[in-house]
């Protein structure tokens, strides 16, 4: 029997704590903005639009950090699947393998099951997130000149996850009755970066050869 999704997504899922705003801020009201937006039932393509007057900085960092909210929880519910026994690699099906580099403890690409390059990776993202140096919380701070760059990356790195979990572990997303969830998240995602060009759409090929959501 299928779960709920509130059941399945429960908080107690997540692989790590989320990352919130400070309530009061602009980038708190951007996100609330965006959350309604998404739960009003617009076309995924409009919402994903900067609304008029705002900065696409900001706009950035609020969906950056949402998305790693988000795609932490789906990475959680089946991390308890995602094994070293059952993903030794890091990949997405035969054709793609992704090999972890951060230019300090993994100086070139180094190739580790799929759960330890989640730590990884999540680790990564969520030191970014928190650097005042480049996701300003303070008012008056200007995002640093490589701000752009560095989302892409983030976005990038995420993007690998969608295809490890979908490829690898979709049995298990739908026999929580979840797909439409992540279905859902992935085509929010997708709508967003290519609307702000922020990966390059080769990039993408592993999942546009799924057919995941089309």
């Amino acid at each position: 029997m299928a779960l709920c999704l509130g059941q399945v997504f429960s908080k107690d899922k997540t692989f790590r704590p989320r990352k919130s705003f400070e309530p009061g801020t602009q980038r708190f009201e951007l996100y609330k903005k965006a959350q309604a937006s998404l739960k009003s039932g617009l076309d995924l393509r409009k919402v994903v639009q900067l609304p008029e007057g705002e900065n696409i900085n900001d706009w950035i960092a609020v969906h950056v950090v949402d998305f790693f909210n988000r795609i932490n929880l789906i990475y959680g519910t089946v991390s308890e699947f995602c094994t070293e026994r059952t993903c030794p690699i890091m990949s997405g099906g035969l054709r793609y393998e992704y090999r972890w580099q951060d230019g300090d403890d993994y100086k070139k690409p180094t190739k580790l099951p799929a759960l330890k390059y989640m730590n990884l990776l999540m680790d990564w993202i969520e030191t970014n997130i928190n650097n005042e140096d480049i996701f300003p919380t303070r008012v008056g701070v200007p995002f640093p000149k490589n701000f752009q760059q560095v989302c892409k990356k983030i976005l990038s790195r995420l993007f690998r996850v969608f295809v490890h979990v979908y490829i690898h572990h979709f049995d298990s997303i739908c026999s929580m009755g979840a797909e439409a969830h992540i279905n859902t998240c992935y085509k929010h995602y997708y709508y967003f970066i290519s609307e702000f060009s922020l990966i390059e759409h080769s990039e993408l090929e592993p999942l546009v050869r799924e057919e995941v959501w089309w």
